[in-house]
């Protein structure tokens, strides 16, 4: 299937198209995270997590589809999501966008903790993959420097490593918490000795 045919809004491809477009780019955050966030919510669901295919698929298509490393990424990609799509979904989806910006959901928010564990799950990622990613999110942050980026991103896997669970649904747990665990750990301990 391709990522096209995977757009939960058949009714308004020209959204669906403008994002395609919007998610082409180098780094990380691109066309083939869209793709892995899209297929880890349907590994979460296909385990049993409570997953609003709907929404949280629209969510997934939204939360990075503004992105080139400010602090105002995930508003930007938010006010999108609440101007493109139909009033039904514009808010749910603005707001599981912006849930992004920390991943801290509420335990309570069954979407927040499925877009959040989808996002996260990369973190888990065998370390070919892992590594990739690394070297994507740098590309990501190319206009900082190695010593501020190395700092900026240590603070960054120091704040995820501090919570009592990396994912917040049972089946995000099992799945992933062990894996990204030990690259977090393996990735801090790098970072160290740069």
């Amino acid at each position: 299937m391709s990522l096209s045919d995977r757009w939960p809004l058949p009714n308004h491809p020209d959204v669906r198209d403008e994002l395609l477009a919007a998610w082409d780019r180098p780094g990380y955050h691109d066309l083939l995270h869209l793709t892995e966030v899209l297929d880890r919510l349907d590994q979460l669901a296909a385990a049993g997590a409570d997953v609003d295919g709907r929404a949280v698929g629209l969510a997934a298509w939204f939360h990075d589809a503004v992105y080139d490393g400010a602090a105002d990424d995930e508003e930007r990609s938010a006010q999108w999501a609440e101007r493109a799509l139909p009033p039904a979904y514009a808010d749910e989806v603005a707001r599981l966008v912006r849930m992004t910006a920390h991943h801290r959901p509420d335990d309570d928010d069954a979407a927040g903790c499925a877009l959040s564990d989808a996002d996260l799950g990369i973190l888990a990622a065998p370390r070919d993959r892992y590594d990739a990613y690394v070297a994507g999110v740098r590309a990501d942050h190319s206009h900082i420097g190695d010593d501020d980026f190395r700092r900026g991103r240590a603070a960054v896997l120091r704040e995820l490593a501090s919570k009592p669970h990396l994912f917040h649904t049972v089946q995000g747990r099992r799945l992933w918490e062990a894996s990204a665990r030990d690259n977090l750990d393996r990735e801090l301990e790098e970072l160290g000795r740069d």
